[in-house]
C-alpha cells in the first residue's frame, strides 16, 4: 500500500544517486521532473500567504473565535509560528503592509496571560536589530504597551517577556532616546526595581542587564536611582548564589560608585561588607569553580580599587589572574577609575571644602 504524501526517502536517494558521482549526469525525464516538483511544492509554504491568513486570525474578534471553537492554546501555537516567520527581517517589515502589527499589538492586552506574554516575544523577535519595525512599534504605541505589561500586570512571565521585547539589544529602548523617555515617564525605573525585588531570576537578570545599560547611557540618571533605594537591593542580589545574577549586580554597583564624584557611592557599610564577603568565599572556591567566576573576580577588585584607592586582596591571593589565564592589562584599574578622573581634572581645584558625602545606603 502506498504511503501518503510525498516519497522523501526515494526523493533523498535518488538525489544521493545523482550527486554522488556513481552515475554520469543525465536529463531527467519529463515525469521525473513532474515528480520532484510536486514532491518539492507540497512542502513549500507561502509565507506571506500564511501571514495574511494569522492576520485573518488576529483581527477576529474574541467572541467570534470562541464560537469557532478557537482556544487560547490554538492562539499560542498560531504566535509561535508567526514569531518563526517574522525571524526574517523583510517578513517582520511585511507584517505591518499586510495589517498584521496592530492586531499583534492588541494581543499585548488579552485576557490570557500565556497570549499577552508570546505576543511580547513575538514582539522581540519582530524589532531586534530592525529599526524600521523599531519606529513602526513605536508610532502605534506599541511601547506604552510593552510598558504597561512590565510594570503592572500580575503575572510575572507576561512582565518578563515585556521586559525582554523593550530592552533587547538593539531595540525600543536602546539607543532609542524617544523609548527612554517614554520609559522614564512610565515610572519604569520603579518597574526595574521591582523587578529586582522578584523571585525570578530571569527578571532580575533582565532588569540588571538595562539597569546597566540606562545609568551607562545618562549618568545623571543615579540620582533617581539613589531616590528610589536600589542600593539595598542591589547590595543583596550581589551575594545571591547565582553567578549571574551576583555578576550582573556588581557591574551596577561599580557604575554606580565610579559615578559619583563624592564617594557617596562607596559609603555603605553593606557594600564593604559585601565585597569582604564575595572575597572570602572567592577565596574558599575550588580551582574549576574560579574559573567560571572571571568576571566576578574582575568585578570585585575594580569595585574595590573604585570604592577604597587599593588592589582588593585578590590579588595578593593569587586569584585575581589564574595560572593559565590572559593577564589583566597593566592600567585596567585607571581605565575603570577613567570616568572618575576626568570628571576629578574638570572640576579641578574649584572648592577647597567638601561637604560631607551624601549617603547612599
Amino acid at each position: 500500500m502506498a504511503k501518503d504524501g510525498p516519497n522523501w526517502d526515494g526523493l533523498l536517494k535518488w538525489s544521493l544517486s545523482h550527486a554522488d558521482g556513481t552515475q554520469p549526469t543525465r536529463q531527467l525525464s519529463e515525469e521525473e521532473r513532474k515528480w520532484f516538483m510536486e514532491a518539492m511544492q507540497s512542502q513549500t509554504v507561502d509565507v506571506v500567504k500564511r501571514m495574511k491568513e494569522i492576520t485573518l486570525v488576529m483581527q477576529t474578534p474574541q467572541h467570534v473565535l470562541v464560537d469557532h471553537g478557537v482556544t487560547s492554546q490554538d492562539i499560542e501555537d498560531l504566535l509561535d509560528e508567526l514569531q518563526e516567520h517574522v525571524e526574517s527581517i523583510d517578513m517582520a517589515n511585511d507584517l505591518h503592509a499586510i495589517g498584521g502589527l496592530v492586531p499583534l499589538l492588541g494581543f499585548l492586552k488579552n485576557s490570557h496571560a500565556n497570549i499577552r506574554a508570546k505576543a511580547a516575544d513575538v514582539v522581540r523577535t519582530l524589532v531586534q536589530n530592525n529599526p524600521p519595525s523599531q519606529e513602526l512599534v513605536m508610532e502605534a504605541n506599541g511601547l506604552e504597551s510593552l510598558l504597561s505589561n512590565f510594570t503592572s500586570d500580575a503575572d510575572v512571565h507576561v512582565q518578563t517577556q515585556a521586559l525582554g521585547a523593550i530592552s533587547c539589544k538593539p531595540a525600543l529602548i536602546r539607543h532609542n532616546k524617544a523609548g527612554v523617555s517614554a520609559f522614564k515617564l512610565a515610572d519604569g525605573y520603579t518597574g526595574l526595581r521591582d523587578a529586582l525585588a522578584s523571585d525570578s531570576v530571569r527578571f532580575q537578570r533582565k532588569a540588571l542587564n538595562l539597569l546597566q545599560y540606562l545609568l551607562q547611557e545618562d549618568v545623571s540618571d543615579q540620582s533617581i536611582v539613589t531616590e528610589l533605594g536600589f542600593s539595598r537591593v542591589l547590595i543583596r542580589l550581589g551575594s545571591r548564589d547565582d553567578a549571574e545574577t551576583r555578576e550582573a549586580a556588581l557591574g551596577v554597583l561599580l557604575e554606580l560608585a565610579r559615578g559619583k564624584n563624592d564617594g557617596s557611592g562607596c559609603s555603605s557599610v553593606e557594600l564593604r561588607q559585601l565585597l569582604e564577603e564575595r572575597i572570602e568565599g572567592i577565596s574558599l572556591m575550588s580551582q574549576e569553580d574560579l574559573e567560571t567566576v572571571k568576571e566576578e573576580r574582575q568585578l570585585v577588585d575594580a569595585l574595590w580599587r573604585v570604592c577604597y584607592d587599593e588592589p582588593s586582596s585578590l590579588g595578593e591571593k593569587g586569584l585575581l589572574v589564574l595560572p593559565g589565564e590572559d593577564a589583566l592589562p597593566p592600567d585596567v584599574a585607571s581605565k575603570l577609575l577613567e570616568p572618575l578622573l576626568r570628571a576629578s581634572a574638570a572640576n579641578g581645584n574649584a572648592t577647597e571644602k567638601k561637604e560631607e558625602p551624601v549617603k547612599l545606603l
